[in-house]
């Protein structure tokens, strides 16, 4: 086991801060008055799809809700596998990005490569293509 960086206390505060805010009515509602109620992100918030103003302009939130509401953390594929858990970011990059990560987590596993190596060459490759596709500048 790894020992810890007395900075990653701080860095875990600071996530948890992060995803709080992230998915707080006060970030819903700056969203919707910015970007538009079709651009706030779906799956944070239940009360998201009570609202009638998102209903009006977001098509797809009735099978969003409908797709979170049938995913089933214990049996996430058809086929039998050995983990649980879902996850999912809707856009085009996501399946490389998750294939990317999950090398270097496997790397990680087997023991070629340590965790805190794995995450900062997760971390990266995500970035690098995030930066790509043009969601950061």
């Amino acid at each position: 086991m790894e020992s810890r960086d007395p900075r990653g206390l701080e860095e875990d505060a600071a996530a948890v801060k992060f995803i709080a805010w992230a998915t707080s009515k006060d970030y819903t509602q700056l969203v919707a008055k910015k970007e538009g109620w079709a651009n706030v992100p779906p799956g944070t918030r239940t009360s998201l799809y009570q609202n009638t103003e998102y209903l009006k302009v977001a098509p797809f939130a009735r099978l969003t809700l409908a797709s979170i509401d049938a995913a089933d953390p214990n049996k996430p594929t058809v086929q039998p596998v050995p983990y649980v858990g879902v996850q999912y970011a809707a856009i085009p990059e996501f399946q490389g990005i998750g294939t990317s990560v999950g090398q270097q987590f496997s790397a990680a596993l087997a023991g070629s490569s340590t965790v805190d190596a794995a995450l900062a060459a997760a971390q990266t490759a995500t970035e690098r293509e995030m930066k790509r596709a043009g969601y950061i500048k």
